[in-house]
């Protein structure tokens, strides 16, 4: 995955990417407010060991048997010959044992001072075990531990040189750095979860994901309309409508497609069902229309025909009875609207669609109609259900591929894509179809319709300045 690959899932799925983070940072806070605040009181601890002479040599032995000695009276502060101490000294109701866990003894390297630290939910109480802990621990340490035989006084001191004061706030629960522990977390969440959507869903979302499927180029897009089965011809129910622009620059790009002779007919399909095949077909056949161009339309889905249906006209007669020799082909074209733009619906729905779209007549009808038209439009099954698409497109200058943006599935868009290589078929591209009009896969239709307003503003802004100007000539 590249770095715009990583963008691309972060403007997706930004979010569930940002309620993650924010609902890690909410449980952090209110997971601190559930605690119950505790205090920590800190007092620190000399050792020292005298020296009967003042020499400089007996002085140095007596600060390295401090600084060994310190190790092992670490672990005496938290033993219950001085617990016990601190219990009948603060009369309290618990045991040493218990006590111990709220106690925390250290000693840095090569220093004789002992830092003790305890943490309870009273100030005051914190600071009094911590200084009760230093008292007792002096007096085991000089007149028990460290006691020698007779009346010699021990040569250990222990004194205090910070005692303990009641703290004003308390150490935990530490509420700014547990809810930045949840943003980091619940961010984490989001970033793992969104680029796990992204690595297990397969389908097609954007004109890169085509692009990593096959190497055949993007002739266009067509955002997703939610009024498409109201509007199907939008091309020409409304001719301004972005979505219609966009199947004029399908034309566009349709027009500079290099194929080989003078024919210029082509199969129309996709690799399943439900992706805009055939009101993609049947509005590029209007766009073309528009040009000039004489177009014919031809209904080459004998299974489940909607072309006739979408263009308003009797489907009764058609394709079938042409290739079985009923009928003409001259007298069931219909002419669509004013321009020249003929219809060949799929008339009776036959048992073996197949058989008749790869047979002979098939193959004559079409030549016939890439001798009469300039465009010739062929609206197939989906590739991946029958054969009739594959059958026909040898018989055509190729294919154009309908693939629906959060439909198609990238599996399904390669195999149709084989399918054709497998029997020689060339696919000129393919055309996204659905695509979002806002958000990272969108096509951007925006600047249409501000081009077509630009336009209609410069109309009307030409139309007074020459209004303007016949008056003052009058």
């Amino acid at each position: 995955m590249e770095l715009r690959d990583y963008l691309r899932i972060l403007h997706r799925n930004w979010i569930l990417i940002l309620a993650l983070t924010v609902l890690g940072g909410a449980g952090a806070y209110g997971y601190s407010l559930l605690q119950t605040p505790s205090y920590e009181a800190e007092t620190q601890l000399y050792v020292s060991v005298r020296s009967d002479s003042s020499g400089v040599s007996e002085l140095a032995q007596g600060t390295t048997f401090a600084r060994q000695a310190v190790v092992s009276f670490v672990d005496v502060i938290d033993s219950a010959l001085v617990l016990d101490r601190v219990i009948d000294d603060l009369n309290l109701d618990t045991t040493a044992q218990r006590l111990a866990s709220s106690i925390q003894a250290s000693s840095a390297t090569n220093s004789v001072i002992i830092t003790v630290k305890v943490s309870n939910p009273n100030a005051e109480l914190a600071a009094s075990i911590a200084n009760s802990v230093g008292s007792n621990f002096s007096d085991v340490v000089v007149n028990r531990l460290e006691k020698p035989d007779g009346d010699t006084a021990s040569l250990v001191k222990v004194e205090t040189i910070a005692p303990a004061l009641v703290p004003t706030s308390p150490a935990t629960p530490r509420v700014p750095l547990n809810v930045a522990i949840g943003i980091i977390i619940g961010l984490a969440l989001g970033l793992g979860i969104a680029i796990l959507r992204s690595v297990l869903d397969t389908r097609i979302h954007s004109l890169h994901d085509i692009e990593a499927a096959t190497e055949a180029p993007v002739l266009g897009g067509i955002s997703f309309d939610p009024d498409a089965k109201k509007r199907p011809l939008i091309v020409h129910a409304d001719p301004r409508n972005p979505r219609a622009e966009s199947f004029r620059s399908l034309r566009t790009n349709l027009q500079f497609i290099d194929v080989d002779g003078s024919s210029r007919s082509f199969v129309v399909s996709s690799a399943g069902p439900g992706e805009g095949k055939s009101t993609t077909t049947a509005n590029l056949a209007i766009a073309l229309a528009e040009t000039g161009a004489r177009v014919v339309l031809v209904d080459g889905d004998l299974r489940l025909p909607r072309v006739a249906d979408y263009m308003g006209i009797e489907g009764g007669v058609g394709l079938t009875d042409v290739l079985i020799g009923r009928a003409e082909l001259v007298d069931v074209l219909q002419q669509w609207g004013t321009g020249k733009l003929f219809v060949l619906p799929s008339g009776r729905t036959p048992p073996n669609p197949s058989e008749l779209l790869g047979s002979q007549a098939m193959q004559r009808t079409l030549e016939a109609l890439a001798d009469a038209f300039d465009y010739v439009l062929v609206d197939a099954p989906p590739l991946l259900l029958v054969t009739d698409a594959a059958v026909v497109s040898r018989f055509t200058s190729g294919v154009l591929m309908v693939a629906a943006s959060g439909t198609t599935k990238k599996p399904q868009l390669t195999a149709a894509v084989e399918k054709l290589e497998a029997i020689g078929s060339r696919l000129f591209g393919v055309i996204v179809t659905m695509l979002p009009s806002k958000g990272p896969d969108s096509y951007g239709y925006g600047a249409y319709s501000y081009a077509a307003q630009d336009g209609a503003a410069d109309v009307a802004r030409d139309g007074r300045r020459t209004r303007r100007d016949k008056t003052e000539q009058r």
